[in-house]
């Protein structure tokens, strides 16, 4: 057996009396697309937080390389008169420990061109990161976390402000890269739908406990149910999946 990329084990999250994760356990091995679904405030974020190391859990314990992360964050918009550049943001993931000093050489520049160009994001990278759109920011924001090379990729909200052509350029480039570098990917979202060819499997947080499975194993009306203590329905619409009865609407994987 191969070594897991990363290992949870017992995981709890406290805040005062209010629990976000109880005795959380799943191991991510290499290649490993895992989906991560639940209402706002389940804690899918503070899972992403406790993996990076921003966050302290209550309980339990994780294991990971946090020294070679690519991390995509929740979409947040740039000042406009933010003095950077595309290609400066995306440096940030090759140098953020001494950004400011030195010169690139010319291999990490040729990385960096490579990879915004792999995000299809060329034309942007002499632009003000201000003047960009939301979409455009986010592509940007994916090539600094591929640009370090890193062994596991944790992608928070990914997909938010893009269109659906770039939902699925991201979506593909995430899937090339754990499938030709073993890459794993913790992937946080409220729509399972744009990744649904890809994924592997589904950790889904609710407010009555977690499942961890297959597709079809999690986001079926038993386990949902039993997540939520209430009836839920779950159907199936045209190949997508469709989450109906949820108090949090918000989260509901829409039919679009």
């Amino acid at each position: 057996m191969t070594q897991p990329v990363i290992t949870v084990e017992g995981l709890g999250l406290r805040f005062g009396d209010r629990e976000l994760l109880r005795d959380l356990t799943f191991e991510i091995q290499r290649g490993e697309f895992l989906a991560v679904l639940g209402p706002n405030g389940a804690g899918k974020t503070s899972l992403l937080r406790i993996l990076l190391g921003q966050l302290e859990s209550s309980s339990g314990r994780v294991v990971l390389d946090r020294s070679r992360i690519g991390y995509v964050p929740q979409q947040r918009v740039f000042d406009r008169d933010l003095p950077l550049r595309g290609r400066d943001l995306v440096r940030f993931g090759l140098d953020g420990n001494r950004w400011g000093v030195g010169r690139l050489s010319a291999s990490d520049r040729r990385r960096i061109d490579d990879v915004i160009a792999s995000v299809g994001a060329a034309a942007l990278a002499d632009a003000p990161l201000g003047l960009l759109s939301g979409g455009e920011q986010q592509r940007l924001r994916v090539a600094q976390a591929l640009v370090s090379d890193p062994s596991v990729l944790l992608a928070d909200e990914p997909l938010l402000s893009l269109d659906l052509a770039y939902q699925q350029v991201i979506v593909r480039l995430l899937d090339e890269r754990r499938r030709s570098a073993g890459t794993p990917v913790v992937f946080v979202t409220h729509d399972v739908n744009p990744i649904l060819d890809v994924v592997d499997r589904v950790l889904y947080l609710g407010p009555d406990g977690w499942a961890i499975g297959s597709v079809d194993d999690v986001l079926n009306t038993e386990t949902l149910s039993r997540l939520y203590g209430i009836d839920v329905d779950v159907l199936r619409v045209r190949g997508r999946v469709v989450v109906v009865g949820t108090p949090d609407a918000e989260h509901v994987h829409h039919v679009h």
